[in-house]
């Protein structure tokens, strides 16, 4: 596909001049091209990010520090190259790849507290992009590993969870299915607003899936590979509590290990909490890894005139 977009440029140029001598476009622009012509109705690429650099694209990404933990998690992140990566030449990607990677480095966490024996990666768009209402989607694959917690996920940049979360995508180490959910006042944490959804035969988590949300004023719809799993309306979320979804989100993108979540589902609390050790193990052999082919946030739809 994106050979036709090249063409397609350059047939432009041609019709312009055949004297005209332009700079060639750029990566970057060649992959935002491919995003606009991908959203095939008309609607607005308002964000995307095809990871095509070899870093991170600073007028986008944030990358999370240490000083951030919650929910038990057994990882500290950190602002390296070993956690956070780039590919190029993956198999059934387009193009490069963002990779979010867990290693083991015991005694290199400065929380005391947490004292955790491993680093992985966590990075978001605050500050730099934020959207209110409209389609995020981004194209993922990842390992089949109990207990490890990746997620792409919107928040509000406000005392949690005042002005809502959306989770697109959690995954907490059972290759069958993935979750999502809606966090608000009232319907937070265990009370979230939440759902499963299970993948076809033949497929799971480590092959190469679409994860989007469409987001509304009046409801959030959730889709794998465009295929709906789950509809939540306004009207359903009032009666939990407050509808807080007509604020700015931003992006986040972060591969936990451990934690409350996967505890809750595997029960497992021993070396780690929520996750065994022959997961450790593979962390430490360097076998896993959140990547994430693009990321794209349209604007709203466009309605058909009547």
């Amino acid at each position: 596909m994106r050979t036709l977009t090249l063409a397609a440029f350059a047939f432009a140029l041609s019709a312009c001049g055949e004297n005209a001598d332009p700079a060639p476009q750029t990566e970057a622009e060649v992959d935002a091209a491919q995003a606009q012509a991908d959203a095939g109705n008309g609607r607005e690429l308002i964000f995307s990010d095809e990871f095509s650099a070899d870093s991170l694209d600073p007028t986008k990404w944030n990358v999370v520090g240490m000083d951030f933990w919650v929910n038990e998690e057994e990882q500290a992140y950190v602002d390296s190259p070993d956690t956070i990566q780039f590919a190029s030449d993956v198999e059934g990607a387009d193009g490069g790849v963002l990779v979010l990677r867990p290693v083991y480095r015991p005694g290199e966490d400065t929380n005391e507290e947490r004292d955790a024996d491993f680093l992985s990666g966590r990075i978001n768009t605050r500050g730099n992009f934020e959207f209110t209402h409209g389609r995020a989607e981004a194209r993922i694959r990842m390992p089949d590993a109990v207990g490890v917690w990746p997620a792409f996920w919107l928040l509000a940049d406000a005392p949690w969870p005042s002005e809502g979360e959306i989770d697109i995508m959690e995954y907490v180490g059972q290759a069958d299915w993935t979750g999502v959910a809606l966090h608000g006042p009232g319907y937070s944490g265990d009370l979230g607003i939440a759902d499963r959804q299970y993948f076809p035969e033949g497929t799971d988590v480590t092959d190469w899936h679409v994860y989007a949300a469409e987001w509304t004023p009046e409801g959030v719809e959730f889709f794998v590979d465009d295929r709906l799993t789950f509809r939540v309306p306004k009207t359903n979320v009032e009666f939990f509590g407050e509808w807080v979804f007509d604020n700015p989100q931003f992006v986040v993108l972060n591969f936990a290990v451990g934690g409350i979540y996967p505890y809750k589902i595997n029960g497992i609390d021993e070396p780690y909490t929520g996750m065994p050790q022959e997961t450790a193990d593979r962390i430490k052999a360097g076998e896993l890894a959140m990547e994430v082919d693009w990321v794209r946030v349209y604007g709203p739809a466009i309605q058909a005139a009547e």
